[in-house]
């Protein structure tokens, strides 16, 4: 598979991700397209890491990424957890308030 079309799937991929993270309001959602645009920036180098039989820096620093993702991904978590059961609601147009 030419190198262009691994590219343009993780640039949409990145695209959709974004597009998710500005247009929806809900803290679960938007955190599905950190997710997402995370995931697309692992199919880029992997990508270019695999057009190049002797560097593996591209899959290994994406090993990384997905590490980080995951915690990222239990840190939002609990913090959404923590945030609607104080304010009752996971939108965050109306999650204005910080506890002081």
């Amino acid at each position: 598979m030419p190198l262009d079309y691994i590219l343009a799937l993780g640039a949409f991929l990145f695209c959709a991700g974004l597009f998710v993270v500005i247009t929806r309001k809900n803290a679960i959602m938007v955190l599905i397209g950190i997710e997402l645009m995370l995931n697309a920036a692992n199919l880029n180098l992997i990508a270019f890491s695999s057009f190049d039989t002797q560097a593996l820096q591209g899959q290994v620093f994406s090993i990384f990424v997905i590490t980080v993702a995951a915690a990222e991904a239990a840190v939002g978590l609990s913090i959404v957890v923590k945030v609607y059961k104080y304010f009752q609601t996971a939108d965050l147009d109306k999650i204005n308030d910080l506890k002081g």
